[in-house]
């Protein structure tokens, strides 16, 4: 135990002494909060509303267009189309929408909208969608010969309350509590599935690295190959354990530094918090926010992480014994490590395809066996628990996936450290799956 330790400690240490780490670890999220800020800034100061003048000759939309967000209609009278044209060449006004007296609002004719530039698709859509709902109001009303809060009314669908049977009691599952789990299921899984192949393969790099400098022969005079592989593991692992840390710590003293020193973060901070403190004040008066934080304190948070951490760890170790094995058995050619990587990284790829089955549906097959299955239960798990243990999630399933993971871990460290015991040492030949087996199985 001491000599991987001693193992670990070096390779901890020889990562976290160059200046590549440094770089990558503190240099590389300065760079992005920078660009995220920039994008920000540029994204808000060049948002420009479109403002479209509506001539209503024929009176069918009875001055009721929604304006929201980026689009703006302001019905216009005593207007020419030459005086809509001057004002486009002004830049009064983006564009109009022409209608002429004659236009029937029950044979729904075409009507046209012309704009001094170019308008993108997805603001098509929008302006297209914004009036033909107008009309069909319209339609409505004329037809049913009703009011705007009658037909509010019969438009009005009933809300359906879910809820879930707990021994013989019904417990209401509201759209917050669903939605905020759906949200840190597929968080939880997807940096779960990252993390397995950053890590998994920084390993097997390490390992390729110290074979083709024939490093790995004098260490194998000290020490055994298992003790050599598990110590290359935990010394990795640490260094990523230690970027996590600096990474949110960077985050955090960014998010209130950097703005203080760029005026132009600092405008756009003001900006993002006077529309926040908005939005917070809308949500507030339509009761959304209570409905969304009733739906967090629903969401058991230690038990997620503590789960999180635990299939973090078992993950990592279960994957990076794999990705050992191969970086031991290939030479100087990477092309040598992708062409054996493939039965590797495919349950890695097969997890994240469960996972987004599993986030829509819990209690599926599917997502019960990902769970179980020690190649993806640290994905496909961990989609599942944040939506509840044990109403989705039996307290029997959560402790077999654990006990599944753990033998998984310790059987593939055991049949990858009997393939890193021959290929550290194997030189000069092109490796197979075939003849991997036959070393695992000596």
């Amino acid at each position: 135990m001491n000599k991987v330790w001693l193992i670990a400690r070096r390779e901890f240490l020889s990562r976290v002494q160059k200046k590549t780490f440094l770089l990558t670890t503190i240099l590389l999220p300065l760079i992005i909060f920078v660009f995220y800020g920039l994008i920000i800034y540029f994204s808000v100061k060049n948002t420009d509303a479109i403002k479209i003048a509506i001539a209503d000759n024929a009176h069918v939309f009875g001055k009721k267009i929604e304006s929201k967000g980026e689009i703006q209609f302001n019905f216009v009278q005593n207007e020419t189309l030459n005086s809509l044209k001057a004002k486009i060449a002004k830049k009064e006004i983006d564009g109009y929408v022409w209608v002429n007296k004659d236009f029937k609002l029950q044979q729904k004719d075409t009507l046209s909208f012309v704009s001094g530039k170019t308008i993108g698709l997805m603001t098509r859509d929008e302006i297209q969608h914004k009036i033909n709902t107008s009309l069909e109001e319209q339609r409505l009303l004329s037809s049913l010969q009703i009011n705007k809060t009658e037909l509010d009314s019969i438009q009005k669908g009933n809300e359906i309350k879910f809820a879930t049977l707990e021994g013989k009691e019904e417990k209401e599952v509201n759209d917050a509590k669903a939605g905020v789990s759906f949200g840190v299921g597929y968080a939880a899984g997807f940096l779960i599935y990252i993390i397995l192949f950053i890590y998994g393969t920084m390993v097997m790099r390490g390992v390729m690295e110290e074979k083709t400098n024939r490093i790995a022969e004098v260490i194998i005079s000290s020490v055994k190959p298992f003790q050599l592989m598990m110590g290359k593991i935990t010394g990795i692992g640490a260094v990523g354990l230690v970027q996590f840390i600096i990474w949110i710590t960077l985050t955090i003293t960014l998010r209130v530094v950097l703005p203080t020193l760029i005026p132009q973060l600092q405008e756009t901070t003001n900006v993002m918090n006077a529309s926040g403190a908005q939005a917070v004040e809308t949500v507030k008066s339509t009761g959304v926010l209570d409905t969304f934080m009733h739906g967090m304190n629903e969401i058991n948070f230690p038990l997620i992480i503590g789960c999180f951490i635990f299939y973090f760890i078992g993950g990592y170790l279960l994957y990076s014994s794999l990705f050992a094995a191969v970086g031991s058995a290939v030479n100087e050619d990477p092309q040598d490590a992708q062409s054996l990587l493939l039965p590797i990284t495919m349950p890695i790829i097969f997890g994240i395809v469960i996972m987004t089955k599993a986030v829509n549906d819990p209690t599926s097959t599917i997502a019960v066996f990902g769970s179980l299955f020690p190649l993806t239960s640290p994905i496909v798990m961990m989609a599942r628990i944040p939506f509840g243990v044990p109403i989705t999630v039996p307290y029997w399933q959560l402790a077999l996936s654990m006990i599944f993971l753990i033998l998984g871990f310790l059987g593939t460290t055991w049949l990858s450290a009997k393939i890193y015991r021959v290929g550290i040492l194997m030189y000069g030949k092109k490796p197979t799956w075939k003849e991997m087996w036959k070393w695992a199985m000596r």
